[in-house]
């Protein structure tokens, strides 16, 4: 039996992928909303996050917990936004929970910023962005990073690097991070950065991008003699069968489909992608109602998806458990 299943919280969601955003002034709200215009990012007006907004989307949609993540593109921001973060779970312990960001383009600030954040801030786990500043998650200099979280034991999600410019003149968000997320579990497929590490749980956002539905092509073409660095199918299972994804904006079969067939129903978490500027409520809502309704899961499977990121956060699910908000 599941710890959700434990603690009272059967059937309510609990999101993995959530974003949140430091209070802001209006000139500065402006000045991102005209930075991702030049992107070609047509937003219709700035975006704010708020906590009472959040508060009351989860309410509404019978979400039990969000656990929040913010990757700025500085390290000074990015330690401010977990400090903040620590904040938010703080005031709301049973509805908020923390996944602290990461500077992966510098091992050094990166090793310093996850003890800070677990000893000091109380994180629930980590958040990493596939590739941060050109430095991509398999890149060799990141192996003392992994060694440390996988010491912990941590969950880490990743998600892909959403300010990235235009695609054929198609904003990144639309299909660009799909691939981007593939490009960067596939090499660390190639590097065995999961197998290496195995007591890390590393959580793919968006259903994994493009990563499951590509899977057997690198199983049947990765160990071919043309290929540098060569790769059994085997190895390419063993390893992409570790990973969890979340259905963040792909709670349809087209993706879900093939991420049952390469992670399995099991490894699948809930993610509503909330928070971000390219989320309403009522695409979240479309999402939210596509998990049971698409036909790629069975009712069983569906409900498992709602609370299973319970099951990687203990100490989340204790504050669940312990609430009497719910």
């Amino acid at each position: 039996m599941s710890t959700a299943a434990n603690t009272g919280s059967a059937r309510r969601y609990v999101d993995i992928h959530a974003h949140f955003a430091l209070p802001s002034t209006a000139d500065e709200r402006v000045r991102a909303w005209q930075a991702m215009l030049g992107r070609g990012i047509y937003f219709p007006e700035p975006h704010e996050w708020s906590v009472e907004r959040t508060l009351s989307y989860m309410d509404s949609s019978g979400t039990a917990m969000q656990l929040l993540s913010n990757v700025p593109d500085s390290l000074p921001a990015l330690r401010a936004s977990n400090d903040y973060g620590a904040t938010l779970v703080a005031d709301h312990p049973s509805r908020f929970g923390l996944l602290a960001a990461l500077p992966t383009d510098d091992i050094w600030a990166a090793l310093a910023e996850a003890t800070r954040a677990r000893d000091v801030l109380g994180a629930d786990g980590f958040a990493v962005t596939t590739n941060y500043h050109g430095v991509h998650l398999g890149d060799e200099s990141l192996t003392p990073l992994w060694e440390q979280l996988d010491a912990w034991r941590a969950v880490v999600f990743v998600h892909p690097d959403a300010r990235r410019p235009p695609t054929l003149d198609h904003p990144a968000p639309l299909y660009e991070v799909a691939f981007d997320t593939a490009r960067t579990v596939f090499d660390m497929v190639f590097r065995k950065t999961f197998a290496r590490h195995p007591g890390i749980t590393f959580v793919i956002a968006h259903c994994g991008g493009a990563f499951p539905a590509l899977t057997g092509r690198l199983r049947l073409l990765g160990n071919e003699s043309w290929v540098p660095q060569r790769i059994t199918a085997d190895d390419v299972d063993a390893q992409v069968s570790t990973l969890y994804v979340d259905t963040a904006a792909t709670a349809v079969a087209q993706s879900l489909l093939p991420a049952v067939a390469t992670v399995g129903a099991d490894h699948i978490v809930y993610g509503s992608d909330w928070g971000a500027p390219c989320t309403t409520e009522a695409s979240a809502e479309a999402n939210r109602s596509g998990l049971g309704q698409c036909g790629a899961l069975s009712p069983r499977e569906a409900d498992g998806v709602r609370d299973r990121a319970l099951d990687l956060f203990p100490e989340a699910a204790r504050r669940i458990a312990g609430s009497t908000d719910l």
